[in-house]
Protein backbone atom coordinates (compact mmCIF):
# COMPACT_ATOMS: atom_id res chain seq x y z
CA UNK A 1 0.00 0.00 0.00
CA UNK A 2 1.39 3.41 -0.98
CA UNK A 3 2.00 5.65 2.06
CA UNK A 4 0.08 8.94 2.22
CA UNK A 5 3.01 10.76 3.81
CA UNK A 6 5.38 12.13 1.15
CA UNK A 7 8.45 11.44 3.29
CA UNK A 8 7.59 7.76 3.60
CA UNK A 9 6.52 7.60 -0.05
CA UNK A 10 9.99 8.78 -1.08
CA UNK A 11 12.25 7.03 1.46
CA UNK A 12 10.61 3.74 2.48
CA UNK A 13 12.33 0.61 1.21
CA UNK A 14 15.46 2.30 -0.14
CA UNK A 15 18.78 0.45 0.32
CA UNK A 16 20.43 2.34 3.20
CA UNK A 17 23.84 2.37 1.47
CA UNK A 18 22.50 3.71 -1.85
CA UNK A 19 23.71 7.27 -2.57
CA UNK A 20 20.90 9.83 -2.43
CA UNK A 21 22.85 13.12 -2.60
CA UNK A 22 26.23 13.85 -4.13
CA UNK A 23 27.40 17.15 -2.71
CA UNK A 24 30.73 18.74 -3.58
CA UNK A 25 33.17 16.85 -1.37
CA UNK A 26 30.62 14.56 0.37
CA UNK A 27 28.05 11.93 -0.53
CA UNK A 28 24.99 11.12 1.59
CA UNK A 29 23.19 7.79 1.57
CA UNK A 30 19.48 7.07 1.80
CA UNK A 31 20.13 5.60 5.23
CA UNK A 32 21.69 8.86 6.46
CA UNK A 33 18.84 10.85 4.95
CA UNK A 34 16.17 8.61 6.48
CA UNK A 35 17.80 8.87 9.92
CA UNK A 36 18.07 12.66 9.66
CA UNK A 37 14.43 13.01 8.57
CA UNK A 38 13.32 10.92 11.56
CA UNK A 39 15.47 13.08 13.84
CA UNK A 40 13.88 16.27 12.51
CA UNK A 41 10.41 14.77 13.06
CA UNK A 42 11.43 13.77 16.62
CA UNK A 43 12.74 17.27 17.30
CA UNK A 44 9.49 18.85 16.12
CA UNK A 45 7.53 16.41 18.30
CA UNK A 46 9.73 17.30 21.28
CA UNK A 47 9.09 21.05 20.92
CA UNK A 48 5.33 20.37 20.68
CA UNK A 49 4.83 21.09 16.99
CA UNK A 50 1.55 19.50 15.94
CA UNK A 51 0.03 18.17 12.75
CA UNK A 52 -0.69 20.94 10.27
CA UNK A 53 1.67 23.49 11.83
CA UNK A 54 3.52 25.51 9.21
CA UNK A 55 7.32 25.32 9.47
CA UNK A 56 9.59 27.68 7.53
CA UNK A 57 12.58 26.22 5.63
CA UNK A 58 14.99 28.83 4.31
CA UNK A 59 18.35 27.53 3.10
CA UNK A 60 20.40 26.72 0.02
CA UNK A 61 20.35 23.26 -1.57
CA UNK A 62 22.04 20.98 0.95
CA UNK A 63 21.69 17.81 3.01
CA UNK A 64 20.27 20.08 5.73
CA UNK A 65 17.54 21.36 3.37
CA UNK A 66 16.49 17.89 2.24
CA UNK A 67 16.55 16.38 5.74
CA UNK A 68 14.51 19.27 7.15
CA UNK A 69 11.98 19.15 4.27
CA UNK A 70 11.36 15.43 4.63
CA UNK A 71 11.43 15.56 8.42
CA UNK A 72 8.87 18.37 8.57
CA UNK A 73 6.50 16.37 6.37
CA UNK A 74 7.18 13.14 8.28
CA UNK A 75 6.05 14.94 11.44
CA UNK A 76 2.77 15.86 9.74
CA UNK A 77 3.67 19.54 9.57
CA UNK A 78 3.50 21.69 6.42
CA UNK A 79 6.84 22.83 5.01
CA UNK A 80 7.13 26.44 3.78
CA UNK A 81 10.28 26.57 1.58
CA UNK A 82 11.54 30.11 0.97
CA UNK A 83 14.25 31.87 -1.02
CA UNK A 84 17.26 32.57 1.25
CA UNK A 85 17.55 36.11 -0.15
CA UNK A 86 13.93 37.05 0.56
CA UNK A 87 13.51 40.75 1.53
CA UNK A 88 12.77 41.30 5.22
CA UNK A 89 9.32 42.78 4.59
CA UNK A 90 8.23 39.76 2.51
CA UNK A 91 9.64 37.33 5.07
CA UNK A 92 7.76 39.15 7.84
CA UNK A 93 4.54 38.97 5.82
CA UNK A 94 4.94 35.21 5.25
CA UNK A 95 5.71 34.59 8.93
CA UNK A 96 2.57 36.49 9.88
CA UNK A 97 0.21 34.94 7.33
CA UNK A 98 1.38 31.36 7.93
CA UNK A 99 1.59 31.68 11.70
CA UNK A 100 4.87 29.79 11.62
CA UNK A 101 6.82 29.74 14.88
CA UNK A 102 9.48 27.18 13.91
CA UNK A 103 12.18 27.96 11.35
CA UNK A 104 14.88 25.72 9.83
CA UNK A 105 17.52 28.06 8.38
CA UNK A 106 21.10 28.28 7.20
CA UNK A 107 23.24 29.79 9.97
CA UNK A 108 24.00 32.83 7.82
CA UNK A 109 20.33 33.31 6.93
CA UNK A 110 19.31 32.96 10.57
CA UNK A 111 21.79 35.66 11.55
CA UNK A 112 20.74 38.04 8.77
CA UNK A 113 17.07 37.68 9.73
CA UNK A 114 17.52 37.68 13.48
CA UNK A 115 14.95 40.45 13.98
CA UNK A 116 12.31 38.65 11.88
CA UNK A 117 12.89 35.38 13.76
CA UNK A 118 12.89 36.91 17.25
CA UNK A 119 9.66 35.09 18.23
CA UNK A 120 10.52 31.83 16.44
CA UNK A 121 12.24 28.62 17.41
CA UNK A 122 15.19 28.57 14.99
CA UNK A 123 17.01 25.36 14.00
CA UNK A 124 20.27 25.58 12.02
CA UNK A 125 22.41 22.87 10.45
CA UNK A 126 24.70 23.00 13.48
CA UNK A 127 21.76 21.91 15.66
CA UNK A 128 20.53 19.17 13.31
CA UNK A 129 20.74 15.84 15.16
CA UNK A 130 23.41 13.59 13.72
CA UNK A 131 21.83 10.22 14.42
CA UNK A 132 18.34 8.77 14.27
CA UNK A 133 16.12 9.66 17.18
CA UNK A 134 12.94 7.91 18.20
CA UNK A 135 10.05 10.24 17.51
CA UNK A 136 7.18 8.35 19.06
CA UNK A 137 3.93 7.69 17.24
CA UNK A 138 3.74 9.93 14.20
CA UNK A 139 0.35 11.47 13.39
CA UNK A 140 -1.50 9.75 10.56
CA UNK A 141 -1.46 11.71 7.32
CA UNK A 142 -4.24 11.72 4.74
CA UNK A 143 -3.65 12.39 1.05
CA UNK A 144 -5.60 15.64 1.36
CA UNK A 145 -3.48 16.97 4.24
CA UNK A 146 -1.26 19.97 3.59
CA UNK A 147 2.34 19.01 2.80
CA UNK A 148 3.78 22.35 1.69
CA UNK A 149 3.03 26.00 1.04
CA UNK A 150 4.93 27.05 -2.08
CA UNK A 151 4.97 30.85 -2.27
CA UNK A 152 4.73 32.58 -5.64
CA UNK A 153 4.26 36.21 -6.65
CA UNK A 154 0.67 37.40 -6.37
CA UNK A 155 -1.39 39.92 -8.33
CA UNK A 156 -1.94 42.03 -5.19
CA UNK A 157 1.78 42.64 -4.72
CA UNK A 158 2.07 40.19 -1.82
CA UNK A 159 3.24 36.61 -2.46
CA UNK A 160 0.64 33.88 -2.24
CA UNK A 161 1.12 30.39 -0.85
CA UNK A 162 0.01 27.51 -3.06
CA UNK A 163 -1.47 24.79 -0.85
CA UNK A 164 0.17 21.52 -1.97
CA UNK A 165 -1.15 18.31 -0.42
CA UNK A 166 0.64 15.03 0.12
CA UNK A 167 -1.64 13.50 -2.52
CA UNK A 168 -0.75 16.24 -5.02
CA UNK A 169 2.97 15.49 -4.72
CA UNK A 170 2.50 11.73 -4.89
CA UNK A 171 0.27 11.92 -7.99
CA UNK A 172 2.55 14.34 -9.84
CA UNK A 173 5.65 12.33 -8.90
CA UNK A 174 4.18 9.08 -10.22
CA UNK A 175 3.22 10.76 -13.51
CA UNK A 176 6.67 12.27 -14.08
CA UNK A 177 8.47 9.03 -13.19
CA UNK A 178 6.31 7.23 -15.75
CA UNK A 179 6.91 9.44 -18.77
CA UNK A 180 10.60 10.08 -18.01
CA UNK A 181 11.13 6.35 -17.38
CA UNK A 182 13.33 7.07 -14.35
CA UNK A 183 15.16 4.25 -12.57
CA UNK A 184 17.55 3.80 -9.64
CA UNK A 185 20.44 4.02 -12.12
CA UNK A 186 19.73 7.69 -12.88
CA UNK A 187 21.96 10.50 -11.64
CA UNK A 188 20.50 13.99 -12.04
CA UNK A 189 22.64 17.14 -12.20
CA UNK A 190 20.67 19.53 -10.00
CA UNK A 191 21.28 23.26 -10.45
CA UNK A 192 17.68 24.29 -9.73
CA UNK A 193 16.88 25.35 -6.14
CA UNK A 194 14.70 22.99 -4.14
CA UNK A 195 12.45 25.83 -2.93
CA UNK A 196 11.23 26.12 -6.56
CA UNK A 197 8.61 23.55 -7.59
CA UNK A 198 10.67 22.38 -10.60
CA UNK A 199 13.68 21.76 -8.33
CA UNK A 200 11.51 20.03 -5.72
CA UNK A 201 10.06 17.76 -8.41
CA UNK A 202 13.57 16.56 -9.30
CA UNK A 203 14.04 15.50 -5.70
CA UNK A 204 10.61 13.85 -5.49
CA UNK A 205 10.93 11.85 -8.71
CA UNK A 206 14.51 10.70 -8.26
CA UNK A 207 14.11 9.75 -4.60
CA UNK A 208 10.96 7.80 -5.47
CA UNK A 209 12.96 5.43 -7.70
CA UNK A 210 16.10 5.37 -5.52
CA UNK A 211 18.21 7.49 -7.91
CA UNK A 212 20.87 10.07 -7.02
CA UNK A 213 20.94 13.85 -7.19
CA UNK A 214 24.25 15.56 -7.97
CA UNK A 215 24.01 18.98 -6.30
CA UNK A 216 25.90 21.91 -7.81
CA UNK A 217 25.09 25.58 -7.24
CA UNK A 218 27.93 26.98 -9.39
CA UNK A 219 26.01 27.58 -12.61
CA UNK A 220 27.56 31.04 -12.94
CA UNK A 221 30.62 28.96 -13.91
CA UNK A 222 28.97 26.60 -16.41
CA UNK A 223 32.20 24.84 -17.37
CA UNK A 224 32.54 23.56 -13.80
CA UNK A 225 29.03 22.16 -13.91
CA UNK A 226 29.59 20.50 -17.29
CA UNK A 227 32.82 18.90 -16.11
CA UNK A 228 31.15 17.63 -12.95
CA UNK A 229 28.38 16.12 -15.06
CA UNK A 230 31.01 14.13 -16.93
CA UNK A 231 32.96 13.19 -13.79
CA UNK A 232 29.87 11.94 -11.94
CA UNK A 233 28.42 10.30 -15.06
CA UNK A 234 25.16 12.20 -14.87
CA UNK A 235 22.28 10.69 -16.82
CA UNK A 236 20.09 13.80 -16.56
CA UNK A 237 20.05 17.59 -16.47
CA UNK A 238 17.14 19.97 -15.91
CA UNK A 239 16.85 23.70 -16.40
CA UNK A 240 14.77 26.72 -17.33
CA UNK A 241 15.32 28.56 -20.64
CA UNK A 242 18.11 30.79 -19.32
CA UNK A 243 20.16 27.73 -18.34
CA UNK A 244 20.05 26.35 -21.87
CA UNK A 245 20.61 29.73 -23.53
CA UNK A 246 23.75 30.24 -21.44
CA UNK A 247 24.99 26.70 -22.09
CA UNK A 248 24.48 27.07 -25.83
CA UNK A 249 25.88 30.59 -26.15
CA UNK A 250 28.51 30.82 -23.43
CA UNK A 251 29.90 27.35 -22.76
CA UNK A 252 31.63 24.45 -24.48
CA UNK A 253 28.49 22.28 -24.38
CA UNK A 254 28.55 21.50 -28.10
CA UNK A 255 32.27 20.58 -28.01
CA UNK A 256 31.99 18.12 -25.12
CA UNK A 257 30.93 14.49 -25.01
CA UNK A 258 28.39 13.25 -22.45
CA UNK A 259 28.30 9.47 -22.93
CA UNK A 260 26.06 8.89 -19.89
CA UNK A 261 23.57 11.71 -20.48
CA UNK A 262 20.26 9.97 -21.19
CA UNK A 263 17.77 12.85 -21.00
CA UNK A 264 17.45 16.58 -20.32
CA UNK A 265 14.35 18.39 -19.08
CA UNK A 266 13.29 21.93 -19.97
CA UNK A 267 10.44 23.77 -18.25
CA UNK A 268 9.89 27.05 -16.41
CA UNK A 269 9.00 29.04 -19.51
CA UNK A 270 9.41 28.85 -23.27
CA UNK A 271 12.70 27.95 -24.91
CA UNK A 272 12.74 29.53 -28.37
CA UNK A 273 12.46 26.94 -31.18
CA UNK A 274 15.86 27.73 -32.68
CA UNK A 275 17.49 27.12 -29.29
CA UNK A 276 15.70 23.75 -29.11
CA UNK A 277 17.22 22.87 -32.48
CA UNK A 278 20.66 23.98 -31.27
CA UNK A 279 20.25 21.84 -28.16
CA UNK A 280 19.40 18.80 -30.27
CA UNK A 281 22.48 19.39 -32.38
CA UNK A 282 24.69 19.80 -29.28
CA UNK A 283 23.31 16.63 -27.61
CA UNK A 284 22.50 14.30 -30.52
CA UNK A 285 22.28 11.14 -28.42
CA UNK A 286 20.20 12.62 -25.61
CA UNK A 287 16.42 12.70 -25.25
CA UNK A 288 15.06 16.22 -24.82
CA UNK A 289 11.83 16.62 -22.85
CA UNK A 290 10.06 19.95 -23.33
CA UNK A 291 7.61 20.40 -20.47
CA UNK A 292 5.06 22.85 -19.13
CA UNK A 293 3.80 23.30 -15.60
CA UNK A 294 2.72 25.55 -12.78
CA UNK A 295 3.22 25.64 -9.03
CA UNK A 296 -0.58 25.53 -8.77
CA UNK A 297 -0.42 22.07 -10.37
CA UNK A 298 2.37 20.88 -8.02
CA UNK A 299 4.94 20.99 -10.85
CA UNK A 300 4.27 19.41 -14.26
CA UNK A 301 1.19 19.59 -16.48
CA UNK A 302 2.39 18.51 -19.93
CA UNK A 303 5.32 17.14 -21.89
CA UNK A 304 6.30 16.73 -25.52
CA UNK A 305 7.72 13.29 -26.38
CA UNK A 306 11.33 13.71 -27.58
CA UNK A 307 10.67 11.97 -30.90
CA UNK A 308 8.09 14.65 -31.78
CA UNK A 309 10.28 17.70 -31.13
CA UNK A 310 10.90 18.48 -34.80
CA UNK A 311 7.39 17.63 -35.98
CA UNK A 312 5.78 19.67 -33.18
CA UNK A 313 8.49 22.31 -32.68
CA UNK A 314 7.32 24.98 -30.24
CA UNK A 315 4.66 22.77 -28.64
CA UNK A 316 4.53 21.84 -24.95
CA UNK A 317 2.82 18.60 -25.91
CA UNK A 318 -0.22 17.16 -24.14
CA UNK A 319 -1.20 16.44 -20.55
CA UNK A 320 1.01 14.15 -18.49
CA UNK A 321 -0.42 10.78 -17.35
CA UNK A 322 -3.41 11.40 -15.09
CA UNK A 323 -3.83 15.05 -16.10
CA UNK A 324 -6.41 16.39 -18.56
CA UNK A 325 -5.50 19.63 -20.33
CA UNK A 326 -7.99 21.66 -22.35
CA UNK A 327 -7.70 24.98 -24.16
CA UNK A 328 -10.99 26.82 -23.73
CA UNK A 329 -12.40 29.99 -25.26
CA UNK A 330 -14.25 32.67 -23.30
CA UNK A 331 -17.47 30.66 -23.56
CA UNK A 332 -15.80 27.65 -21.94
CA UNK A 333 -15.74 25.59 -25.12
CA UNK A 334 -12.65 23.90 -26.59
CA UNK A 335 -10.91 26.12 -29.12
CA UNK A 336 -10.62 25.22 -32.79
CA UNK A 337 -7.10 24.74 -34.22
CA UNK A 338 -5.41 28.12 -34.44
CA UNK A 339 -7.87 29.84 -32.08
CA UNK A 340 -6.45 31.28 -28.84
CA UNK A 341 -7.85 30.20 -25.49
CA UNK A 342 -6.85 29.57 -21.86
CA UNK A 343 -5.21 26.35 -20.70
CA UNK A 344 -7.37 24.59 -18.11
CA UNK A 345 -6.11 21.60 -16.12
CA UNK A 346 -7.82 18.83 -14.22
CA UNK A 347 -6.18 16.02 -12.23
CA UNK A 348 -4.91 14.87 -8.84
CA UNK A 349 -1.89 17.18 -9.16
CA UNK A 350 -4.10 20.30 -9.14
CA UNK A 351 -3.65 21.87 -5.71
CA UNK A 352 -6.24 23.21 -3.28
CA UNK A 353 -5.74 26.89 -4.00
CA UNK A 354 -3.99 29.78 -2.29
CA UNK A 355 -3.43 30.08 1.45
CA UNK A 356 -5.88 32.58 2.95
CA UNK A 357 -6.54 34.21 -0.44
CA UNK A 358 -10.14 33.34 -1.15
CA UNK A 359 -10.73 35.74 -4.05
CA UNK A 360 -7.62 34.62 -5.95
CA UNK A 361 -8.47 30.98 -5.25
CA UNK A 362 -12.02 31.44 -6.54
CA UNK A 363 -10.70 33.06 -9.73
CA UNK A 364 -8.13 30.36 -10.60
CA UNK A 365 -9.65 27.18 -9.11
CA UNK A 366 -13.19 26.45 -10.30
CA UNK A 367 -15.11 23.17 -10.09
CA UNK A 368 -11.96 21.17 -9.45
CA UNK A 369 -10.16 22.70 -12.42
CA UNK A 370 -7.17 25.03 -12.60
CA UNK A 371 -7.53 28.02 -14.91
CA UNK A 372 -3.86 28.65 -15.54
CA UNK A 373 -3.94 32.17 -17.02
CA UNK A 374 -1.76 30.88 -19.87
CA UNK A 375 -3.04 31.46 -23.39
CA UNK A 376 -2.46 28.86 -26.08
CA UNK A 377 -3.55 27.38 -29.37
CA UNK A 378 -3.90 23.75 -30.44
CA UNK A 379 -3.07 22.05 -33.71
CA UNK A 380 -5.31 19.50 -35.48
CA UNK A 381 -3.65 16.68 -33.47
CA UNK A 382 -4.43 18.33 -30.13
CA UNK A 383 -0.88 19.43 -29.31
CA UNK A 384 -0.72 22.65 -27.28
CA UNK A 385 1.29 25.75 -28.20
CA UNK A 386 1.58 28.38 -25.45
CA UNK A 387 1.17 31.94 -26.72
CA UNK A 388 1.97 33.66 -23.42
CA UNK A 389 0.69 34.65 -20.02
CA UNK A 390 -2.58 36.57 -20.16
CA UNK A 391 -0.80 39.43 -18.37
CA UNK A 392 2.30 39.34 -20.58
CA UNK A 393 0.81 41.14 -23.56
CA UNK A 394 1.12 44.62 -25.03
CA UNK A 395 -1.85 46.66 -26.26
CA UNK A 396 -0.06 48.17 -29.25
CA UNK A 397 -1.99 50.28 -31.80
CA UNK A 398 -5.22 48.71 -30.57
CA UNK A 399 -4.00 45.10 -30.93
CA UNK A 400 -2.94 42.62 -28.25
CA UNK A 401 0.59 41.40 -28.91
CA UNK A 402 2.33 38.54 -27.08
CA UNK A 403 5.64 39.58 -25.51
CA UNK A 404 6.77 35.98 -25.82
CA UNK A 405 6.33 35.95 -29.60
CA UNK A 406 8.32 39.18 -29.94
CA UNK A 407 11.08 37.74 -27.77
CA UNK A 408 11.27 34.60 -29.89
CA UNK A 409 11.64 36.78 -32.99
CA UNK A 410 14.49 38.74 -31.38
CA UNK A 411 16.24 35.56 -30.23
CA UNK A 412 16.60 34.51 -33.86
CA UNK A 413 19.09 37.35 -34.36
CA UNK A 414 22.62 35.96 -34.18
CA UNK A 415 24.44 36.86 -30.99
CA UNK A 416 21.39 37.42 -28.76
CA UNK A 417 21.68 35.29 -25.62
CA UNK A 418 18.57 36.53 -23.81
CA UNK A 419 15.70 38.91 -24.53
CA UNK A 420 12.84 40.40 -22.55
CA UNK A 421 10.06 42.63 -23.85
CA UNK A 422 8.06 44.97 -21.60
CA UNK A 423 5.63 47.78 -22.36
CA UNK A 424 6.55 51.45 -22.33
CA UNK A 425 3.94 54.23 -22.60
CA UNK A 426 3.51 55.84 -26.00
CA UNK A 427 1.14 58.69 -26.85
CA UNK A 428 0.26 57.23 -30.25
CA UNK A 429 0.55 53.46 -29.88
CA UNK A 430 -0.62 53.14 -26.28
CA UNK A 431 2.06 50.53 -25.52
CA UNK A 432 5.39 50.63 -27.32
CA UNK A 433 8.03 47.92 -27.18
CA UNK A 434 10.95 48.28 -24.79
CA UNK A 435 13.46 45.52 -25.43
CA UNK A 436 16.14 44.33 -22.99
CA UNK A 437 18.84 42.12 -24.51
CA UNK A 438 22.03 40.34 -23.53
CA UNK A 439 24.53 39.96 -26.37
CA UNK A 440 27.12 37.22 -26.58
CA UNK A 441 29.86 39.79 -27.18
CA UNK A 442 30.60 42.97 -29.10
CA UNK A 443 30.08 46.70 -28.77
CA UNK A 444 26.69 47.44 -27.18
CA UNK A 445 25.85 50.51 -29.31
CA UNK A 446 26.82 48.81 -32.58
CA UNK A 447 24.95 45.64 -31.61
CA UNK A 448 21.79 47.57 -30.71
CA UNK A 449 21.76 49.36 -34.05
CA UNK A 450 22.26 46.09 -35.94
CA UNK A 451 19.47 44.52 -33.92
CA UNK A 452 17.19 47.48 -34.61
CA UNK A 453 17.76 47.08 -38.37
CA UNK A 454 16.91 43.39 -38.06
CA UNK A 455 13.69 44.21 -36.17
CA UNK A 456 12.67 46.67 -38.88
CA UNK A 457 13.11 43.92 -41.47
CA UNK A 458 10.93 41.32 -39.71
CA UNK A 459 8.38 43.28 -37.64
CA UNK A 460 5.56 45.70 -38.44
CA UNK A 461 6.58 49.33 -37.78
CA UNK A 462 4.40 49.50 -34.65
CA UNK A 463 6.28 46.58 -33.05
CA UNK A 464 9.85 47.68 -33.77
CA UNK A 465 11.36 48.42 -30.34
CA UNK A 466 11.13 52.05 -29.36
CA UNK A 467 14.04 51.47 -27.00
CA UNK A 468 16.68 48.73 -26.90
CA UNK A 469 18.56 48.30 -23.64
CA UNK A 470 21.75 46.23 -23.80
CA UNK A 471 22.65 44.59 -20.49
CA UNK A 472 25.41 42.35 -19.24
CA UNK A 473 22.73 40.10 -17.73
CA UNK A 474 19.00 40.16 -17.09
CA UNK A 475 17.81 40.13 -13.48
CA UNK A 476 16.50 36.71 -12.48
CA UNK A 477 15.06 35.03 -9.45
CA UNK A 478 16.80 32.09 -7.82
CA UNK A 479 15.08 29.69 -10.22
CA UNK A 480 16.55 31.47 -13.25
CA UNK A 481 13.35 33.21 -14.38
CA UNK A 482 13.63 36.76 -15.74
CA UNK A 483 12.22 39.43 -13.39
CA UNK A 484 10.21 41.57 -15.78
CA UNK A 485 8.66 43.64 -13.02
CA UNK A 486 12.14 44.68 -11.90
CA UNK A 487 13.03 45.62 -15.48
CA UNK A 488 9.91 47.77 -15.67
CA UNK A 489 10.67 49.48 -12.35
CA UNK A 490 14.29 50.11 -13.29
CA UNK A 491 13.24 51.57 -16.64
CA UNK A 492 10.69 53.86 -15.01
CA UNK A 493 13.22 55.13 -12.48
CA UNK A 494 15.96 55.65 -15.07
CA UNK A 495 18.18 52.78 -13.93
CA UNK A 496 18.46 50.48 -16.97
CA UNK A 497 22.01 49.85 -18.11
CA UNK A 498 23.38 51.11 -21.40
CA UNK A 499 20.31 51.98 -23.47
CA UNK A 500 21.05 51.50 -27.15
Amino acid sequence: MTPNNVSDFLLNGKPPDQIALRMIGRDYSYGELDNAAFSVAAYLHRISATKGDRVILIAENSFFWVAAYLGIMRAGCACVPLVPTLPHEILDYILETTGATVVFADGRVALQNKASFKNCHVVTAALLPGSREYCGKLPPVEATDLAALMFTSGSTGQPRGVMVSHGNIIANTNSIVEYLELTAADRMMTVLPFHYCFGASLMHTHFRVGASLVIDSRFMYPEMVLQRMIDTRCTGFAGVPSHYQILLQRSSLSQRQFPDLRAVQQAGGPLAPHFIRELRAALPGTKIFIMYGQTEATARLSYLPPDLIEAKLGSVGKGIPGTKLSVLNESGDPVRPGEVGEIVAQGENVTGGYWRAHLETAAAFRNGKLYTGDLATVDPDGFIYVVGRSKDFLKCAGKRVSCRQLEEQVLRFEGVVEAAVVAMPDAILGDAVRLFVVARDGDAAHFSESLRRYCRSVMPPSLVPKEIVSMEFLPKNSAGKILKEQLKRDAETGNPLRPG
